[in-house]
C-alpha cells in the first residue's frame, strides 16, 4: 500500500502580525501568508496571482520565543499537515474546512535568481566513409 502524506511546505510574505491566544498551557499563533506564482497572460507576459492563505501554529508555554519572527513583511518558509474541522452551525447545517497547521517556520534565506545558462548544444560528430 502506499503513504499517502499529510504535508506541505510554502514560502511567502506574512501579511499582518500574528494573533496570539494564550492558554494554561499552550498558545496559538494565527497568521496569513501572501503568496503568488506566476502566470502567463493572452499577451505573453508573466503576471503573479497572488493569494493570502491563513496558518495556526501551537506551542507550549516554555518556548515564548518561538512567535517573535511572526510579523508582517518577513518572508518566512512554513511546514505543517493540513487538519480538517467539521462543526454544526447554530442554523443546524454542517460545516466544513481545512486548517493549515504550521509545525515549523523559519525565514527563508535570500537567493538572487540567477539566469538560466544556455542549454550547451551537442558536438556535431562527421561521418567518416568507408573506405
Amino acid at each position: 500500500m502506499k503513504k499517502i502524506e499529510n504535508t506541505f511546505s510554502i514560502s511567502g510574505y506574512i501579511a499582518n502580525d500574528a494573533q496570539i491566544r494564550n492558554f494554561d498551557t499552550a498558545s496559538v499563533a494565527r497568521f496569513a501568508l501572501s503568496v503568488s506564482r506566476p502566470e502567463k497572460n493572452a499577451v505573453g507576459e508573466t503576471v503573479y496571482k497572488s493569494a493570502l492563505m491563513n496558518f495556526e501554529a501551537w506551542r507550549k508555554n516554555e518556548n515564548l520565543d518561538s512567535f517573535d519572527r511572526l510579523k508582517k513583511g518577513e518572508h518566512i518558509t512554513v511546514e505543517g499537515y493540513f487538519k480538517p474541522e467539521e462543526w454544526t452551525a447554530t442554523d443546524g447545517t454542517k460545516k466544513q474546512r481545512v486548517i493549515l497547521v504550521a509545525t515549523k517556520f523559519h525565514r527563508t534565506p535570500e537567493v538572487e535568481e540567477t539566469p538560466e545558462a544556455p542549454a550547451k548544444k551537442s558536438p556535431k560528430r562527421s561521418k567518416k566513409k568507408a573506405a
